[in-house]
């Protein structure tokens, strides 16, 4: 794989963290630089390790994680999704009551959530003859570039959108999940 299909693969896989790192700034009450590059940091380490992994895994047995990655993602975006909706319903409109920042924990668990296609890409990529180091550490970089400017991003968005920022940022994880769910059971082909 030449450098530029590797940067183009890079960004594809980085978008889902872009969007779900935009529901996450909008949410929080103006996050700092700091806060952005910490989000960023956290989903690029994660996104970059699943290609990595999946790589492994394609090697031992691929027919298995394939099977199952698809449903994984979703229930994991949807729980998630369920979880900020639920939290914007209860919110109330003042936005100054909005948390700084978000736990390790919950940004770890939407990275994962978000990346288990780079882990299915890491499947594919270990039957090809790719320098998968190089091309994990290029979806991770492009994935922390993505999620910090989301964050900075989704900082704009959340003063205008109110409480309903984090309703929005729950309904494009539970969109993302969804939309991964019906790709890979090809229901609309």
């Amino acid at each position: 794989m030449n450098m530029y299909a590797t940067l183009i693969l890079a960004f594809g896989m980085s978008m889902d963290a872009f969007a779900a790192a935009i529901g996450k700034g909008a949410c929080l009450h103006r996050p700092t630089v700091k806060e952005a590059l910490r989000t960023g940091l956290i989903f690029g380490v994660i996104e970059a390790l699943t290609p990595l992994i999946g790589w492994g895994v394609g090697i031992a047995a691929s027919r298995y994680v394939m099977a199952w990655d698809h449903w994984v993602a979703f229930i994991l975006l949807f729980v998630l999704g369920a979880r900020m909706i639920r939290e914007g319903f209860r919110k109330k409109e003042n936005v100054d009551e909005a948390p700084q920042s978000h736990s390790f924990m919950l940004l770890a668990a939407t990275a994962v959530a978000t990346s288990l296609d780079a882990m299915a890409v890491g499947v594919g990529l270990a039957f090809l003859q790719v320098n998968i180091v190089a091309t994990a550490l290029a979806i991770g970089a492009s994935t922390m570039i993505m999620a910090t400017t989301g964050i900075l991003l989704g900082r704009f968005l959340g003063p205008v959108m109110g409480k309903w920022a984090e309703i929005f940022g729950g309904v494009v994880l539970i969109t993302i999940g969804s939309s991964i769910l019906i790709e890979h059971l090809d229901l609309f082909a």
